[in-house]
C-alpha cells in the first residue's frame, strides 16, 4: 500500500525498512536460460526450460555492508536466481530473473515441502524474511523449506526503477483546487518517468505474470505443490496463484487479507474509519503519556495538534532538517504511523508529531527524529524510487483505474465532509490516471480454497470487513480474528501466542480449526482463544 511490505519483529516498530538487499542498477538485465536435457514429457510444455532449470545455489551475502545477507547466512540459508520470461506469451523471448533464498527443512523425515513467502507491497522485498518466518514456525519450521521470493523487478531480482523523486505515488489531496491540481501534475509526471524509462516492460510488470513466476519457482524446486504465507497484497497474490494453478497449493495463510473485489489502484477506499480509529486510540496512548511527548493531556488536546500541523503545513511548508513537508505529505506522515500497534511504534510515531509540533511553532532548526526521518527520506527523495515504482507499475498494470482527474476531485471533496484528514489521501488520483490500460483483464477468484485467514479487527490497511469478505467467499476456510488491535499483519509480527499457535498448528498437520478462532490483543499471558 503506501509501504506496507511486513517487516519482521525486530522491526516491528513501523520503522521502514531500508532496501538492504537491493542492487543498484539502471537498466534490465537480460537473461539466457542454459540449454539442459529435458524429460520427454517436457516437449509439449512451452516453459519446460524454464521448470526444468537448474538453480545455482550460492552464498547469499553480496558484500561486507549486506547485514541481511549475514542473517540469511547465519541461518542457513542459500540463495539462487530463477530464470522466467518477461512475456509469459512469448516464453522463448527476453527473460529476467526471479532472486530467491532458501532455508531448507532439517526434518526431512516428517519434511512438508516448500513454504513459499510473500510480505506484500506490492513492491516489498521478501527474500531476507526466512530467518524470522523460520523463528515464528518454532519446532514446525524444521518441516519445510522456508522461501523467500523477491518478485519480479524487485530487490536481487531484475531491477526496475523509473527514477523518481520519492518513493510513493501517494498524496494528500490538498485543501483546495490548486493543491489538486498540483498533485494532479506530480502524477502525470510520475507516470511519464515510468513510461521514458520502462515503457517496454511496464505492460508485464503485474500480479498475474508475479504469480506464473512463483509457479516457475516451484517447478524448479522440483515440486508437486507449495504451501504459502502471504501478507497485506501477498494475500492477493495467493488469491492470484491459487485461481490460476489449482491443485498446486498445499497449505496457504493469508495474513492483513485483501478483498479481491476491492483490489487496485483505488485499494486505499474505504479504510478511512479504521484509520481514523487507530489515530484516536494513538493519541488517548499519547495523552496518557503528556510529559514525555508534550502533545496534549487528553485524546481531544493530542487530535487537535495533530490538525494544527497539518493546517501549519499547509499555509507554510514544515522545515525539517533537509525537508520541507506541505499539505500533500504531512498527512502521509500520520498515515504512516498507524500500522503498527505496540509501544515502540506508538513512541516513534508521537515523536515525529512532536517534531512537527515544533516545525510548527516557528523553530528555526529541527532535526527530525530517527522514525521520522526514515519517513521523509522515503517519500521525499529518491532514495527508494525502485519500491514506489514497482508497486504502482503493479497497481496499475492489475486494474484499470478512472482516467478523468474530476472523477477525483468530485470523490476527495466528499470525502473530505467525512474525514478532512484522511479522505483526501484515500480517495486522492495517483499515477495510474495517467497509466496505459492493463494487459489483462483482473482476475475473477476462485469460489473457495480452504485456507487460514488471519486479520486484526483494527487493522487500517487490509481492513477487517475486508478478511470477512473472503471467508463469506471461501465457506472452507477459517478466519483467525485479533480483536482489539489497530494491527496491519499479526502471525509472528504481533506477538500474540493465539494466534501464532493456531497458524503453526495448522502449518504443523494441514488441518483447519474447526472453527473460526477469536484472540484478544494482549501479546503476553495465554493463549486464550475463544
Amino acid at each position: 500500500m503506501i509501504r506496507s511490505a511486513v517487516r519482521s519483529p525486530r522491526d516491528a516498530s513501523g520503522t521502514a525498512r531500508k532496501a538492504a538487499l537491493g542492487l543498484a542498477a539502471t537498466a534490465l538485465a537480460l537473461t539466457t536460460l542454459p540449454a539442459a536435457a529435458l524429460p520427454a514429457q517436457a516437449a509439449s510444455d512451452p516453459l519446460a526450460r524454464y521448470h526444468h532449470q537448474r538453480l545455482d545455489w550460492k552464498s547469499c551475502v553480496l558484500g561486507p555492508d549486506d547485514t541481511a545477507g549475514k542473517e540469511l547466512e547465519q541461518a542457513g540459508a542459500r540463495c539462487a536466481d530463477v530464470t522466467v520470461p518477461l512475456d509469459y506469451d512469448e516464453p522463448d523471448g527476453r527473460t529476467i530473473t526471479v532472486a530467491i533464498s532458501r532455508i531448507r527443512a532439517t526434518d526431512t523425515a516428517g519434511r512438508v515441502g516448500p513454504l513459499l513467502l510473500n510480505g506484500g507491497g506490492p513492491g516489498g522485498q521478501t527474500l531476507g524474511d526466512p530467518p524470522w518466518v523460520r523463528q515464528a514456525m518454532r519446532e514446525v519450521g524444521a518441516r519445510y523449506d522456508v522461501v523467500g521470493v523477491d518478485p519480479r523487478f524487485v530487490g536481487r531480482s531484475t531491477p526496475l526503477d523509473c527514477h523518481w523523486p520519492t518513493g510513493s505515488a501517494f498524496r494528500g489531496a490538498g485543501f483546495d483546487r490548486a493543491g489538486f491540481d498540483r498533485v494532479s501534475a506530480f502524477s502525470e509526471d510520475l507516470a511519464h518517468r515510468c513510461r521514458q524509462r520502462a515503457g517496454d516492460v511496464l505492460p508485464y510488470v503485474t500480479t498475474r505474470n508475479t504469480a506464473r513466476d512463483l509457479d516457475v519457482v516451484r517447478a524448479a524446486l522440483g515440486e508437486r505443490r507449495i504451501s504459502y504465507l502471504g501478507y497485506s497484497y501477498g494475500s492477493y497474490l495467493g488469491e492470484v496463484y491459487a485461481t490460476m494453478f489449482p491443485g498446486r497449493t498445499d497449505r496457504v495463510v493469508l495474513d492483513g487479507v485483501v478483498d479481491p473485489g476491492r483490489y487496485g489502484p483505488r485499494l486505499l477506499l474505504g479504510t478511512e474509519k479504521a484509520n481514523r480509529r487507530a489515530l484516536e486510540r494513538w493519541a488517548s496512548w499519547a495523552a496518557a503519556r503528556d510529559t514525555t511527548y508534550g502533545l496534549g493531556r487528553t485524546r481531544g488536546a493530542v487530535l487537535a495538534t495533530v490538525d494544527r500541523v497539518q493546517t501549519a503545513a499547509a499555509r507554510t511548508p514544515l522545515r525539517l532538517g533537509d525537508h520541507r513537508v506541505d499539505e500533500h505529505v504531512a498527512p502521509l506522515v500520520v498515515f504512516t504511523g498507524l500500522s503498527q500497534d505496540n509501544d515502540t511504534a506508538h513512541g516513534d510515531f508521537a515523536q515525529g508529531v512532536r517534531d512537527m509540533l515544533r516545525a510548527a511553532e516557528g523553530h528555526r532548526v529541527v532535526v527530525p527524529s530517527p522514525w521520522l526521518a526514515e519517513v521523509l527520506g522515503f517519500t521525499l527523495t529518491g532514495a527508494d524510487s525502485p519500491y514506489g515504482s514497482v508497486q504502482t507499475a503493479i497497481l496499475c498494470g492489475d486494474v484499470a483505474a478512472p482516467r478523468d482527474p474530476e472523477v477525483y476531485w468530485r470523490d476527495v471533496r466528499r470525502a473530505r465532509v467525512r474525514d478532512a484528514l484522511f479522505g483526501p489521501v484515500t480517495h486522492n488520483l495517483t499515477p495510474c490516471a495517467f497509466w496505459d490500460p492493463p494487459r489483462e483483464r483482473p482476475t475473477t477468484i476462485r469460489d473457495d480454497l480452504p485456507a487460514l485467514l488471519v486479520n486484526a479487527t483494527g487493522d487500517p490497511r487490509t481492513t477487517y470487513d475486508g478478511a470477512t469478505a473472503v471467508r463469506r467467499m471461501w465457506p472452507s476456510s477459517r478466519l483467525i480474528t485479533l480483536r482489539g488491535a489497530d494491527q496491519h499483519a499479526v502471525y509472528g509480527v504481533h506477538g500474540t501466542p493465539c494466534v501464532d499457535i493456531t497458524v503453526n498448528a495448522y502449518l504443523a498437520t494441514g488441518r483447519l480449526p474447526a472453527r473460526d478462532v477469536t484472540c484478544g490483543a494482549h501479546p503476553v499471558g495465554a493463549p486464550g482463544g475463544e
